[in-house]
């Protein structure tokens, strides 16, 4: 059962023809739409001993059907991403119930719903170009829906729509943050448990919808929604969003310019490659250390997450089997706090070597073989996969600066999971291989303009502008 608008009052593409054709509808099945609903509903309650969230308690419903279904093959088949991921899951068990076995059921409830739970939800409803699109037009709605609350809260620090809820009998919502302000201004929640992780829902929209939805609507539209993600961000004052958009708008900058060179991101790859060496040579602070002080808002965040970084891994090195678990791990006397803002370094910790190397070799499987597609014959599907992988290129750094969890961890998986039908995706003429055969190539023969509306033809497609 799917949710539908009709598109045909938008004509506009890349080359004369709406990138999705008039008869076609935008799709958003209602497991997605009740996920979303549930995600940016700030409830809690509690069952028992268990604190329960929207998002949480719609998962558990469905989660034993979908992971079922998965396993017939019921969702394209059975990829690698996967079974890593089930394999990361399992691990995490394996290490809890070696250190900390006392919280074993509910930690490994409570990931296997929130983690495997929103991956599942994309993997499953999320299963072509319609629904895709469907889900990109839901993104600006809720986006656009926050912004009046987020104005509000960066001015006064108050967050609207948890305070009314905490106002409900019987209900009960997330804590106020209440974070020092920064640079005059209030840090901005929303709906969730945290700034950190408003800015990186927000974030995460921005390429799908500058690049995802070009050519479908107008192009003032879309700059204007753009403006507004660019806003949202910055009132959530997060350096990590804000890392994210800098991150996906140089992504798209480094397309735009240099369309004419087919091995283009082969050429970006040896550029960082060079500027990390040349830091690396040149700079008395490790690149690491570099890095994290522009991906700050202040030199003091800046050493306190190098100190993060360089204390992680030496708890990784020490317990590099099943790590930490939920322990506290070893730091210097002065650091007070046991906050460690880097989900990728939090896996490593916590779950040693094996979970993490599970989790990440699942995300990056999946990005690599995305990226290997060849869609030339498909610009819709081509460049809904573009605004994918720049979005999760940025996150993929992001998460070096962040650690998500609860909702917002959740999301981040149902992003990426609402993604993995372009690895069974075809043209429309049928042309595109699937990643069970695999033996299409990565390069990528045209490029079209992202800043506008028409197609900066390559010779050889000057022939098939507007070719769907």
């Amino acid at each position: 059962m799917t949710v539908s608008h009709s598109i045909s009052d938008i004509p506009r593409n890349l080359g004369g023809k709406a990138l999705f054709a008039p008869q076609r509808q935008f799709r958003l099945p209602i497991p997605v739409l009740l996920y979303l609903i549930a995600l940016v509903t700030p409830v809690t309650f509690s069952i028992g001993s268990l604190q329960m969230t929207g998002i949480r308690l719609f998962l558990l419903v469905l989660i034993i059907p979908l992971v079922i279904n998965l396993l017939r093959g019921k969702y394209n088949g059975i990829y690698w991403t996967d079974i890593l991921f089930f394999l990361h899951l399992g691990w995490i068990g394996v290490a809890l119930s070696k250190n900390s076995p006392e919280m074993l059921v509910t930690q490994i409830g409570s990931l296997g719903i929130e983690f495997l739970g929103g991956y599942l939800i994309g993997r499953a409803y999320i299963r072509n170009k319609e629904d895709f699109a469907g889900l990109l037009r839901m993104f600006i709605l809720l986006v656009c829906f926050s912004f009046p609350f987020a104005f509000f809260e960066t001015l006064t620090g108050k967050p609207l729509i948890i305070q009314a809820i905490q106002q409900i009998p019987g209900l009960n919502s997330y804590y106020n943050a209440d974070l020092d302000k920064r640079m005059g201004l209030e840090r901005v929640q929303v709906f969730f448990l945290h700034p950190i992780h408003y800015g990186m829902f927000v974030s995460i929209s921005f390429s799908l919808i500058f690049v995802g939805l070009n050519g479908t609507i107008s192009n003032t539209r879309r700059y204007i929604y753009t403006l507004i993600i660019g806003l949202c961000v910055i009132f959530s004052l997060s350096s990590g969003a804000l890392l994210s958009l800098i991150l996906q708008s140089i992504l798209i900058l480094w397309a735009t310019v240099f369309y004419r060179v087919k091995l283009r991101w082969l050429l970006l790859l040896l550029t960082c490659t060079f500027l990390y060496l040349l830091v690396d040579i040149l700079s008395n602070r490790s690149p690491i250390r570099v890095f994290m002080h522009y991906a700050t808002f202040s030199a003091h965040n800046a050493y306190w997450r190098g100190i993060i970084f360089e204390w992680g891994m030496k708890n990784v090195w020490a317990n590099p089997i099943f790590g930490l678990g939920l322990n506290d791990w070893v730091r210097p006397h002065y650091m007070y706090s046991g906050s460690m803002d880097n989900f990728w370094l939090v896996n490593a910790v916590r779950y040693g070597i094996p979970g993490f190397i599970l989790l990440a070799s699942g995300y990056v499987i999946a990005l690599w073989k995305i990226g290997r597609r060849n869609f030339d014959e498909d610009q819709t599907l081509w460049q809904l996969r573009r605004a994918w992988l720049i979005g999760f290129v940025g996150l993929t750094f992001t998460l070096c600066t962040v650690h998500v969890w609860a909702n917002v961890y959740s999301f981040v998986f149902f992003v990426f999971g609402s993604g993995m039908w372009f690895l069974a995706a075809e043209c429309s003429d049928g042309s595109a291989t699937p990643e069970n055969n695999i033996g299409a190539q990565s390069v990528e023969l045209r490029t079209p303009q992202i800043l506008g509306q028409k197609d900066i033809p390559y010779s050889r497609f000057s022939s098939k502008r507007g070719r769907n």
